[in-house]
């Protein structure tokens, strides 16, 4: 029986405008061979243009690959259900999981884990899949750093994350900003639209960075 690995990892985790997306892509040891001399790395030491190049060739050579969405509505609503951001990550990576496990192969699933307890996490996302037949669960910090099949993964969900951005910029104009907190046009745009855009569905309103910027507009009002 082949052995697969399939990689998965996150983008998008900490913004408060636009969704999370994970990523997951099997890989069989001859393309993980190729795609490490193409320098298939972590997404966050590449720059966009070489996400781009390289998302391509990880699709074109995969023998699978999915990326699922988690809305800012979602994240929201799994958050005042009492499901926190680790716990719905999970819940997004066994859907990814579920998609692309090919239950014919034994398949090694490696994930690079958001949480400090690696063994709670690992236990949250097995009670989360589906398809359990021949997959190998590794749950690992840094995984995208030591494991060229969660690269590929984070590449492909960080790409997916920027054209989310990019549809949004499309509708809402350059000055959204990447979506981060920190990001200086991001905090305009929330200074300016936190209130007009409210019901838009591309904030994520239980963020802080969301509540604070919508204190202004309640206190003009009283």
């Amino acid at each position: 029986m082949t052995e697969l690995n399939l990689g998965i990892d996150d983008a998008g985790r900490g913004p408060v405008i636009g969704p999370m997306v994970l990523g997951g892509c099997v890989l069989d040891k001859e393309t993980e061979r190729e795609l490490t001399k193409l320098g298939v790395k972590d997404s966050k030491q590449l720059t966009q243009k070489r996400r781009e190049f390289l998302e391509a060739i990880i699709k074109e050579k995969a023998i699978s690959w999915a990326v699922q969405l988690a809305s800012p509505d979602l994240i929201d609503t799994s958050k005042h259900e009492g499901l926190k951001l680790n716990e719905l990550e999970a819940v997004m990576s066994a859907k990814v999981i579920d998609e692309i496990n090919k239950k014919d192969k034994k398949i090694k699933a490696v994930l690079d884990c958001p949480s400090t307890s690696i063994v709670n996490w690992r236990n949250y996302l097995m009670n989360q899949i589906k398809y359990l037949k021949n997959l190998d669960i590794s749950c690992e910090h840094k995984a995208d750093q030591n494991h060229v099949s969660v690269a590929a993964a984070s590449i492909l969900a960080k790409c997916e994350r920027e054209r989310q951005m990019g549809i949004l910029k499309e509708e809402y104009g350059e000055e959204i900003g990447s979506g981060y907190p920190s990001d200086p046009l991001t905090k305009q745009f929330l200074k300016k639209y936190a209130e007009k855009y409210a019901d838009k569905g591309i904030f994520r309103k239980t963020w802080a960075t969301y509540t604070k910027a919508m204190e202004q507009f309640v206190q003009t009002t009283l």
